[in-house]
């Protein structure tokens, strides 16, 4: 407040030297910043037990409700819940085995339309969710990529793209799908299909990691990439790609991943080891491409089982879910980014994705 002030008695000053004769009394339009208004958890569920949900924690009240959609739309979210995103006012819930994209108004969590996902009476098993312009981008497990206007919400069209898609971002002004084979053990794919977002079709693939998951941008030119391997004797590994030629820079061999997230020059990583139950989250930087350290948590917080993670982009914490024994409720906890916890709270089954609901504010 002290330096507003003084910054305004100056610039009355030089406004009273050189415009004696034209004072200026135009109101000054107040200052606005964006803060975080709460987060949205996706809970999976157990497949084929139709049980997916959506938790909403509110940053103004410091509450949790552990199923926004069921309170708000009278029904359940569906079975199996992929992923979750906000575009536009928008709020998409990717759910797998339904079949359907899930579209609420962000404010509120209430429904604006279902959209099915289906060839004929085939289930297309939507993984993913990526957006351009006015378009969002869905990743089916059938090898398609479904085209949807965000203003009518109606699906365009489908991108035939390589076998059993199950990421997919933008970077590039190219949308960047990985092909994993999933369905095809132990022939997995290896492969990312890039499609031209204006044309709408699929420009080329790419070799990639085997088995090929998620995938995302950072500031350099790059695209990071979890490369699933067999689940045997080729180890899960984080990889580097160059976004302009889709050639591979460099893969990380000393450490396992299953996901991560970036923020800033930042890449949080982490991995859990289904033989001894452990889990693990680093922090690597992603600008020298280099691990700056190997615990991301310092203050002894003990997370079980990580089973998502994603950072605030304006409040800069990072949030860690915890599937505990993957057969009831599961937690929260956002960090610092020095690894000091900040709070926690209850979420649902297998909470694995996070969406960030922003506002704006009048500064004092």
């Amino acid at each position: 407040m002290k330096t507003r002030l003084l910054l305004s008695v100056l610039l009355i000053s030089v406004l009273t030297f050189s415009c004696t004769d034209e004072p200026d009394d135009k109101p000054q339009a107040p200052d606005t910043l964006v803060r975080s208004a709460g987060v949205y958890v996706l809970n999976e569920g157990l497949y084929g037990a139709n049980n997916s949900s959506i938790t909403r924690f509110s940053f103004d009240d410091s509450l949790s409700v552990a199923d926004i959609f069921m309170q708000q739309n009278g029904r359940g979210l569906g079975d199996t819940g992929s992923d979750l995103a906000i575009y536009g006012g928008k709020l998409y819930a990717v759910v797998n085995k339904s079949s359907q994209l899930e579209v609420m108004n962000a404010a509120t969590g209430v429904s604006v339309r279902q959209i099915p996902l289906f060839d004929g009476d085939v289930p297309r098993q939507p993984r993913k969710i990526a957006f351009y312009g006015n378009r969002a981008f869905v990743c089916n497990f059938d090898g398609t990529v479904a085209v949807v206007d965000t203003a009518s919400l109606n699906v365009e069209k489908y991108i035939t793209v390589g076998s059993n898609p199950d990421g997919i971002t933008v970077a590039g002004g190219k949308i960047w799908v990985s092909n994993s084979g999933g369905l095809n053990f132990p022939d997995y794919n290896n492969t990312l299909s890039v499609i031209d977002p204006v044309s709408l079709t699929e420009e080329k693939q790419v070799t990639a990691g085997v088995n090929p998951y998620v995938l995302a941008p950072d500031s350099y030119g790059d695209l990071y990439l979890i490369a699933r391997g067999n689940y045997g004797d080729i180890k899960s590994r984080l990889m580097i790609m160059d976004a302009g030629t889709g050639n591979v820079k460099h893969t990380f061999s000393e450490f396992e991943a299953i996901n991560f997230t970036l923020a800033g020059d930042t890449a949080y990583v982490y991995n859990y080891d289904w033989m001894s139950g452990s889990s693990s989250i680093l922090m690597l930087d992603v600008k020298t491409e280099t691990v700056i350290r190997n615990s991301f948590v310092t203050d002894g917080t003990v997370v079980q089982t990580v089973y998502g993670i994603a950072a605030d982009p304006v409040s800069g914490l990072v949030y860690v879910s915890d599937a505990l024994n993957f057969a009831g409720t599961g937690k929260v906890y956002a960090f610092t980014s020095e690894g000091k916890l900040k709070f926690s709270f209850s979420a649902g089954m297998n909470p694995a994705v996070f969406a960030f609901l922003n506002k704006k504010v009048i500064q004092d």
